[in-house]
């Protein structure tokens, strides 16, 4: 398969000083195949997506040691969601395990994998980071659900799409990027900023927050020539966390936060006023709900959850005989009895500007249902809200991914999972 790699800076925007390059595929010289949209969507239909995935992955690395790129300067490589969790090919073992020593790689990854497949994503994601490499999420703001899938993926950088800096200012805008900006001050992450062509959207990537920046006012792809010594480290990996366990989120929160003992009657006004605030807030929420079982879904609770997922990022239910899809929007997951999970009545919600969790262990009480008692926490502390989230994310499989057909009971902010531009345009530039 005959692709190479073109390059282009990323920059320090303060300094001007060049800190890394993204890696962007081609076809073939003078075929159509040589635009990556065409290729892509060819590799697409012959089922080895993959395949050209990972050559893309070892062409870019090659260049770069071809061309003297060494730490600190960052290689940026786009990585499509479908191929994220695939093994890379025995041809490419060599090149990537040079690039696993030699190379500071950042994998840029899209939040549409981990909205189809979030148990898969999570931990290709994972995977990546305990090779040593980062993550970066890209065209942050062309779709809301990536706002909310920050915290779960905790990226090393956040790229702005272009329209946030080439397109009129608005009200829009600058609440995305300030949630990009809030993300990175809290996970010790960069803000890169897409598409700039001029001084005056420079100048616009400066006012949203972003301290990196890429595009023609500083270069166009093009072959990588001989890399210069580079002096400064702009794109810090984010704080290493420790790997996901199989804890549940009673289990992880009994170890960091005190707990109290109440009954579900008591407990059942805190539940509904996350949920209400989470819909009073109108962001692109994760709301994630643990109803031991199905019986505790109850048509109330399916037309609030399915009011939730009008709005927000994703919605998940779990609970014993749960369907895939107890209620529009909303994707279930079915555990066993014997589930530690199956003991547990949760409700978390992690959004841009909202952040809360009730975490709850039922005692085991016999008699009326309103009157069970549960030992339980209610926290705002986005680390453990973000961390109780993926440890349930994991549990969401694709047994029933959606697809096209399902885009009727899809919340509007997730239909599609792709591009918002009318032009054509790929992760490979």
């Amino acid at each position: 398969m005959h692709v190479h790699a073109v390059y282009q800076p990323i920059v320090e925007l303060e300094g001007r000083r060049t800190i890394g390059y993204e890696a962007l595929a081609r076809g073939p010289q003078g075929s159509e195949l040589e635009r990556p949209d065409r290729l892509f969507e060819a590799a697409r239909r012959s089922g080895k997506l993959a395949e050209l995935d990972w050559r893309c992955r070892e062409v870019a690395a090659a260049g770069a040691f071809e061309a003297g790129l060494t730490p600190p300067a960052a290689l940026f490589v786009n990585v499509e969601p479908e191929a994220l969790g695939s093994a890379p090919p025995a041809a490419v073992g060599a090149v990537l395990r040079r690039a696993r020593r030699e190379l500071k790689l950042i994998h840029e990854v899209t939040e549409r994998g981990l909205v189809l497949q979030p148990a898969e994503m999570l931990r290709a994601v994972e995977d990546l980071r305990g090779e040593g490499w980062g993550i970066a999420i890209d065209d942050l703001g062309s779709e809301w659900s990536s706002l909310a899938m920050l915290p779960l993926i905790r990226p090393d950088v956040v790229k702005l799409d272009m329209e946030l800096t080439a397109g009129p200012p608005s009200a829009e805008h600058e609440r995305i990027a300030r949630a990009a900006r809030a993300y990175a001050d809290w996970a010790g992450a960069s803000v890169l900023a897409e598409g700039l062509e001029t001084e005056e959207h420079v100048e616009r990537a400066l006012a949203l927050g972003a301290t990196l920046g890429q595009g023609w006012h500083f270069g166009r792809p093009g072959p990588l020539e001989a890399a210069a010594p580079l002096h400064t480290d702009a794109t810090p990996l984010a704080e290493r966390q420790p790997r996901i366990s199989d804890e549940t989120p009673f289990e992880l929160v009994e170890r960091l936060l005190p707990t109290a003992e109440a009954t579900k009657r008591d407990l059942l006004g805190i539940s509904m006023d996350l949920e209400g605030r989470t819909l009073e807030a109108r962001d692109s929420a994760v709301v994630l709900g643990c109803f031991q079982a199905a019986r505790h879904f109850t048509p109330a609770t399916a037309q609030r959850y399915t009011e939730l997922a009008r709005g927000s990022a994703f919605v998940g239910a779990f609970g014993g005989g749960l369907s895939d899809a107890p209620a529009p929007g909303v994707r279930g997951a079915s555990m066993p009895d014997n589930d530690r999970l199956a003991g547990e009545w949760n409700v978390i919600c992690i959004g841009p500007d909202f952040t809360g969790a009730l975490i709850a262990r039922d005692l085991g009480d016999d008699g009326p249902d309103m009157d069970r008692r549960f030992r339980f926490a209610v926290t705002h502390q986005r680390d453990v809200v973000a961390w109780a989230a993926r440890t349930l994310m994991l549990k969401v499989t694709k047994a029933r991914p959606f697809t096209p057909a399902d885009t009727s009971v899809l919340p509007a902010a997730t239909r599609g999972f792709g591009w918002v531009r009318p032009r054509v345009v790929t992760p490979h530039g």
